[in-house]
């Protein structure tokens, strides 16, 4: 019965030290296989030719425009068109409305359907159209 008792002791032993010296031998390559995953790119908001705001936000690989603008500010959408940012409307009878650039370059997808990469610098103008 001690002799049980001693191997009982003994296993509950070195089963709590093998996963304290384990935890951080793991922790370093999650922490790398997660920062892979993630991408960063930078957010602007303009009304006409003034800036408005400026962000940088961490989003997952292959997230649209639209997932990285909700996470900087309140959006608002109508059948799939960006209708409000932080509290700026569109305003149809003036023929103001929200367009985007990635990069400097127009938009040729909706911010539904528009995949981010890594760095990419996307802009949101209200202007006339």
């Amino acid at each position: 019965m001690k002799k049980l008792r001693y191997l009982l002791v003994t296993f509950i032993a070195l089963l709590s030290l093998s996963g304290s010296v384990a935890a951080p031998i793991f922790t370093p390559q999650v922490t790398q296989a997660a920062a892979k995953q993630t991408i960063k790119v930078t957010y602007t908001l303009k009304k006409n030719k003034k800036t408005l705001s400026k962000k940088t936000v961490t989003v997952k690989k292959n997230s649209t425009v639209l997932t990285g603008l909700k996470k900087n500010w309140p959006v608002q959408l109508n059948k799939g068109f960006v209708t409000t940012i932080d509290h700026q409307k569109q305003n149809t009878k003036k023929k103001l409305y929200w367009t985007y650039t990635i990069n400097g370059k127009m938009a040729t997808k909706g911010v539904k359907s528009q995949k981010l990469k890594a760095n990419d610098k996307v802009v949101f103008t209200l202007s006339q159209s």
